[in-house]
C-alpha cells in the first residue's frame, strides 16, 4: 500500500501511473479532497490513522479497509454508519502488541474479547490484525513484535472458528522486508513510494 499522507494528487497520480492499486491515508479531510481529484482510477482506499467515532460516517463512505479499530465504541459506530448506507464495511483490529503507551491500539490480551463482540456485528467485516510495532529502524529488532502479531492472530483463529483473519497490516519502508517474512499481506510504504515527507 502506497501511504500518500500529505502528498498532492498529482504525485500520486504518479504512483498511480507505475502501478500503485492501494492508497492509504492518516487523515479523513485529506481523503475525501484526494478522493475527489483521483475518483477516476480503480484505487482501493485504506484508512491507516487514528479514527475518532465522529468520524466513522465519513470513513465509511470513503475507504474499502479501515486498518485501526481498537476500540468497542468505535466498532459499534462503524457498524451503524455502514448499515444506514447498506454496506459492509471491512475493518483490521489495530493491537498495541509493544504495550508502549504512546502507540493507539487495543492491549494483545483484549484483542480476543473485542473480536469476538465484532463478529457478531452485521455491518462490520472483520479481516485481520494490524500493528504498529517500536520505532529501531532495525528490523531485526522489530522482527519479534511482528510474529508476535502473527502469533495473536493463530491463537485467535483457534479459538474463535467463526473467525478468519487473513490480513496482517505491518512494516514500513524501514522494516517491510521483516514484516513480510513474518506474515504480513499488507505492508504500508510511503518514504520508499514519495520520498521524505516535508
Amino acid at each position: 500500500m502506497a501511504v500518500s499522507k500529505t502528498v498532492a494528487a498529482d504525485i500520486v497520480k504518479e504512483a498511480i501511473a507505475a502501478g500503485v492499486t492501494i492508497v492509504g491515508e492518516n487523515y479523513v479531510q485529506e481523503a475525501r479532497e484526494k478522493f475527489k481529484a483521483l475518483v477516476q482510477y480503480p484505487l482501493s482506499w485504506h484508512f491507516i490513522g487514528h479514527l475518532q467515532s465522529n468520524k466513522a460516517k465519513y470513513a465509511v463512505r470513503l475507504f474499502d479497509l479501515i486498518h485501526t479499530v481498537d476500540s468497542l465504541k468505535l466498532a459499534l459506530e462503524l457498524d451503524k454508519q455502514a448499515a444506514k448506507v447498506d454496506k459492509v464495511q471491512q475493518i483490521l483490529v489495530q493491537v498495541n502488541i509493544s504495550g508502549e503507551d504512546t502507540k493507539s491500539g487495543i492491549p494483545a490480551d483484549e484483542a480476543p474479547r473485542l473480536i469476538s463482540e465484532i463478529s457478531r456485528m452485521e455491518n462490520i467485516a472483520l479481516k485481520g490484525l494490524m500493528t504498529m510495532p517500536p520505532y529501531f529502524y532495525q528490523p531485526e529488532k522489530v522482527r519479534p513484535f511482528f510474529a508476535a502479531l502473527r502469533k495473536l492472530r493463530d491463537q485467535i483463529e483457534q479459538t474463535q472458528p467463526n473467525v478468519s483473519l487473513s490480513e496482517l497490516s505491518m512494516g514500513m519502508t524501514g522494516d517491510f522486508e521483516a514484516a513480510i517474512r513474518e506474515g504480513a499481506t499488507l505492508v504500508r510504504i510511503g518514504t520508499a513510494i514519495f520520498g521524505e515527507r516535508q
